[in-house]
């Protein structure tokens, strides 16, 4: 077997298999720290192409002892499957009008379509994992948020014990963003907002946004690894932060009030969650509480 060579950027020379060492060494600290912990993954509909990788790095963090929970959108399927269907699409402030024939299909697409799909998915890849959404159990209970949105409702209370139990059974929850209304009707719900709730209820150690972008930038364009609460705010009324970084990033300051940090990773690179969990320069931006 042959050995290659690489440099480091101090320009020492390190076999394949020094490198390897030093991965391992450098990520077992971040696997031992992980171990029974709840890491909750936020998948975005801009992102769900990549799903397959995604799934991929969460089926290895279950098997190293964590306890993930994807929770997902799917709004490109829905807009396309409304276009085929004939119905309008519209936004009133980034939330989804929801009158009662977009509500079925807002059903189909995140039950039938895209949660059904990626829990097959998690087994073609080695995993066990259960699918669910918001109105099983009960599990998160909302009002409507505005009449005019239609059906859109907005979070009173999230019970974390259905998706306790699945974990408790050894299964990754997979969830789609629906919740039961005080009269048993079914409401869509923003996926960042479940994601951010369900984080605080479970006590989670960690929330991870996959998004499109690689994280938060500084105004040369390099990446943050690392920021607080306080600089995040900062960097948003300096302007570094700006146009549509603004609500992305302010998703992660709301779930501050849930979970201890949260992360903002490009969910289109491949085994962005490893690298951003299990090596100490990370993928994204980790964002903390102050």
């Amino acid at each position: 077997m042959a050995i290659t060579f690489s440099r480091t950027p101090e320009g020492d020379i390190i076999s394949d298999h020094h490198l390897i060492a030093q991965v391992l060494s450098e990520a077992l600290t971040y696997i031992d720290f992980l171990k029974g912990k709840t890491l909750v993954i936020k998948l975005g509909g801009s992102t769900l192409e990549h799903q397959r990788g995604v799934l991929q790095d969460i089926v290895w963090l279950h098997a190293l002892g964590a306890q993930p929970v994807l929770v997902h959108g799917g709004g490109p399927y829905i807009n396309e499957w409304l276009t085929k269907l004939n119905l309008p699409t519209r936004f009133e402030n980034g939330l989804r009008v929801t009158d009662a024939q977009t509500l079925e299909v807002v059903r189909m697409v995140l039950l039938g379509q895209v949660n059904q799909g990626l829990v097959l998915m998690a087994s073609q890849v080695g995993g066990k994992a259960v699918g669910l959404s918001g109105t099983d159990g009960g599990m998160v209970r909302a009002h409507i948020a505005d009449e005019r949105l239609g059906f859109v409702g907005e979070i009173d209370e999230v019970d974390p014990a259905p998706v306790q139990a699945i974990i408790n059974e050894g299964f990754i929850p997979i969830v789609a963003p629906l919740a039961q209304g005080p009269d048993g009707t079914c409401l869509n719900i923003n996926a960042d907002l479940v994601a951010s709730h369900l984080s605080g209820a479970l006590n989670a150690e960690k929330l991870i946004f996959l998004s499109n972008v690689a994280g938060i930038c500084r105004s040369d364009g390099s990446l943050i690894s690392e920021l607080s609460e306080v600089d995040a705010r900062k960097l948003i009324e300096e302007g570094v932060i700006s146009g549509g970084m603004i609500p992305k990033v302010t998703a992660c300051l709301d779930a501050l009030a849930a979970v201890s940090r949260v992360h903002i990773v490009d969910g289109r690179e491949d085994h962005v969650l490893l690298r951003e969990l299990f090596t100490d320069q990370g993928a994204g931006t980790m964002i903390v509480r102050s």
